[in-house]
Formats: structure tokens, C-alpha cells, sequence
């Protein structure tokens, strides 16, 4: 095997949110910065990814959702696309299809290349946009590069897939990308979505054929209710390659869409 892969662009951080948004660029940029000076990427082969065309997008994502995306990324963009687009969640910004689309690429590049046996581990930190769905963006979340991540691996011939999200908020948009899917293992270990955006993730959804979505809440201290919840669709991954998600970190709770009041932890 080669070097372990990182893709890195400084081009990603041109997915700004902009004002006060809880999801600011700057926190991948420090990590870059952090990595380095620790370093923790050193023997790691840096690879600048390509944006993800409309073909790769589309592997998830609607046309007329990327073509929304587009019209809306135009500098002085002042008309409502619908889609999930312009809200406080998921302000429209210049150059949003083309920040949003490289870390798609991103993470796309760096699943081929496990799926080619070209290397074993790859990452991409500036990634985990988990709650974007086929056709509009959500909690913060404007293209789904995880779920892009797995499609490009089955494009590339692998039988299974396992994704492992470990973020405090359920991994909807991916779960909903392969929930009829029996190819594709989905797991998210959640906090419980009673309080929490987006508010699923429950125990008793179904998934393949029938498969249970099997839960194990925790209590969390004082805050009853709040506990931890493991999602797993059904659909076994025996062979093939595992995706993992730390997730976009999206810290808001109902009633307050841009979670400013509380950053979970």
C-alpha cells in the first residue's frame, strides 16, 4: 500500500456560512495548522482533490437540486431557490456550489482510492456534511460528501459498505441515501433525538426488508432522556470497505435553528 491520504485544499474554506454561523471555516483551518505542528500527517501523502463534477453529484443529489445550488452561489444572489437554501440553517453565499462541490470531491477521491486498493486509510477532515439529502440541503449541510464518499465506492465495484458516524446528531441524510440499500451498513451512535436536531434517529425506525433500527439509550447525567442512541439500519457489511463520519457538528436543538444558544460536547 502507499502513504495514508489526506486531501487538502485551502480552497474549502471558502465554504463560509458567513456573520456569526456556528460552522465557521476556521475551525478546518486550525486543524490543518494543529496537524502540521503535531505532526500528525507527517508520512501522509497531501493530495489537492478535484471538485465533484454533476455526474458524481448526481450519484446522490437530484439535477435540479445541483442546478439550484448553482444559480444560488451567484454573487449578489437575492431570489429564493427553495431546496432548503437561505435559511438560517443554510444561507446561500458566493461560490457555494464550487467550495461545496471540492469537499465532496474530496471525500469522492479519497473513497476511490481505498475502493482501487491504492491505499488504506484516507481523510478528509473539511468532510462529514451528513445531513444533506437528495434534493435540499440541510443543517449546515449543503452537498452529502459521505454519502457521495459510499456511491463512489459501490460505483467502483465494492460489494459492501459499512459507515460509521460518530457525530451527536443523527446521520439522516446518509441513512436516507441507502435505506433500501442492502449493500450498505449504516451505523450512527447519536445522542437521543428528542431534544436534538434533526429530531430522528429513533429506535424503532425500519430499515432493509424490515430490519429494526436497534437503539441503546444512556442516561446523561442530570439530563434525563438525553442519552446516546446507536443507530443500525439492517443491511451486514462482510466484505468490501468501511467510510467513517465524524459529521458537520450541526449543534442546533429545536427551536433555536442555529443552535447559538448551546454547542454540544
Amino acid at each position: 500500500m502507499n502513504r495514508p491520504l489526506v486531501v487538502w485544499d485551502p480552497r474549502m474554506l471558502g465554504y463560509d456560512l458567513g456573520g456569526k454561523h456556528p460552522m465557521h471555516p476556521l475551525r478546518w483551518e486550525l486543524t490543518w495548522l494543529l496537524a502540521g505542528t503535531l505532526g500528525v500527517i507527517d508520512g501522509f501523502h497531501v493530495l489537492s482533490p478535484e471538485p465533484a463534477d454533476v455526474a458524481t453529484l448526481g450519484l446522490v443529489h437530484t439535477l435540479g437540486y445541483i442546478d439550484a445550488v448553482r444559480r444560488a452561489s451567484r454573487p449578489g444572489f437575492l431570489f429564493s431557490v427553495g431546496h432548503g437554501l437561505g435559511t438560517p440553517d443554510n444561507p446561500v453565499f458566493p461560490g457555494m456550489h464550487q467550495s461545496a462541490a471540492l469537499i465532496a470531491g474530496g471525500s469522492v477521491t479519497a473513497a476511490r482510492a481505498i475502493a482501487h486498493r491504492e491505499v488504506d486509510r484516507a481523510v478528509n477532515f473539511c468532510g462529514g456534511l451528513h445531513h444533506a439529502m437528495a434534493d435540499s440541503a440541510s443543517g449546515f449541510c449543503v452537498y452529502n460528501d459521505a454519502a457521495l464518499a459510499i456511491a463512489a465506492m459501490l460505483e467502483a465495484g465494492v460489494r459492501r459498505v459499512a459507515y460509521v458516524d460518530a457525530d451527536v446528531h443523527h446521520a439522516d441524510g446518509v441513512q436516507a441515501a441507502f435505506y433500501d440499500d442492502p449493500r450498505v451498513l449504516t451505523v450512527s451512535i447519536h445522542q437521543a433525538p428528542l431534544t436534538l436536531f434533526p429530531g430522528t434517529g429513533r429506535k424503532r425506525m425500519r430499515g432493509w426488508r424490515g430490519g429494526r433500527y436497534v437503539g441503546q439509550r444512556r442516561s446523561a447525567g442530570r439530563h434525563r432522556g438525553r442519552g446516546l442512541v446507536a443507530g443500525v439500519p439492517r443491511g451486514r457489511a462482510r466484505r468490501g470497505a468501511g467510510v467513517r463520519s465524524g459529521g458537520a457538528g450541526h449543534p442546533a436543538r429545536r427551536g433555536h435553528p442555529t443552535g447559538r444558544t448551546r454547542w454540544p460536547t
